[in-house]
């Protein structure tokens, strides 16, 4: 009997959803697999999770996670037609559900994910999109399994580029503002310690008061922001160098991107 899920590739996500999983109790250690050919990373990951078989093969399984890059999904699908295994979730951006169905036998069932990284500490946002043998049963047991590392939300395959550009590239957009913000308190005399640990928790705070208080970003900025105040001279700068305009534009070229890589 095969294992209860088999997570191809043991990178970063990869082992964010093991973690995740083994965590939130979602399966016992040894109902997982994971498929990673590396051997320097084999080996560690086999140090780490000593009850999950780590293997450098495909082993049996009805449920797939195909963790790799988009040009490996070919090859690992031609793989799987050997298993017919019931489900296939695949987090490989561009790569479309009728491409992964096309090379496995008729009637698999196949999800697609966009997930980003913050699911390595477990506050991951995934968005859901179901191929066309995919049933509800697929989609829930899809989300339970992303529902380990974070948030879930479904939603139809020609959105998911956009998702890609908002939430999928959207922790490095973060990490960037974060770099401008130390390295702008340093130049306005800050130890560069004290920059880094006053941009971490305020990025840290302000993430945490827009996701628990459920009232709109607009409204919280404007609770921050008094009139003619040190806010108000920040924010009246950014909107006179067309901030929001250049993130708007900045997501559109992660999404038309997202498009070129599923061409």
């Amino acid at each position: 009997m095969g294992k209860k899920l088999s997570i191809v590739g043991g990178g970063k996500m990869g082992e964010a959803l093991l973690a995740g999983l083994i965590e939130s109790k979602w399966a016992e250690p040894e109902d997982i697999s994971v498929v990673e050919p590396d051997e320097g990373r084999l080996k560690e990951l086999q140090e780490k999770y000593k009850e999950t078989i780590i293997s450098a093969e495909l082993l049996e399984s009805t449920n797939f996670l195909l963790a790799v890059k988009p040009q490996m999904v070919t090859v690992i699908c031609h793989e799987l037609n050997k298993i017919k295994p019931k489900l296939v979730i695949s987090i490989a951006a561009g790569i479309t559900t009728k491409s992964i169905e096309d090379h496995l036998p008729e009637g698999t069932s196949v999800v697609r994910v966009m997930p980003n990284t913050p699911a390595m500490i477990g506050e991951g946002m995934a968005a859901i999109a179901p191929g066309s043998n995919a049933t509800k049963e697929d989609l829930d047991q899809a989300s339970s399994i992303l529902s380990a590392v974070g948030e879930v939300v479904i939603v139809e395959e020609n959105t998911l580029d956009a998702v890609t550009g908002l939430s999928g590239s959207g922790p490095a957009y973060l990490f960037l503002l974060a770099e401008a913000m130390i390295a702008a308190g340093i130049r306005n005399g800050l130890n560069p310690s004290v920059a880094d640990l006053l941009t971490r928790q305020t990025l840290l705070g302000a993430s945490s008061l827009l996701s628990k208080s459920g009232v709109a970003p607009s409204e919280l900025r404007a609770s921050v922001t008094s009139p003619n105040g040190t806010t108000a001279a920040a924010i009246e700068y950014l909107q006179s160098e067309q901030f929001v305009e250049i993130m708007g534009a900045a997501i559109t070229e992660a999404t038309e991107r997202s498009k070129e890589l599923g061409n």
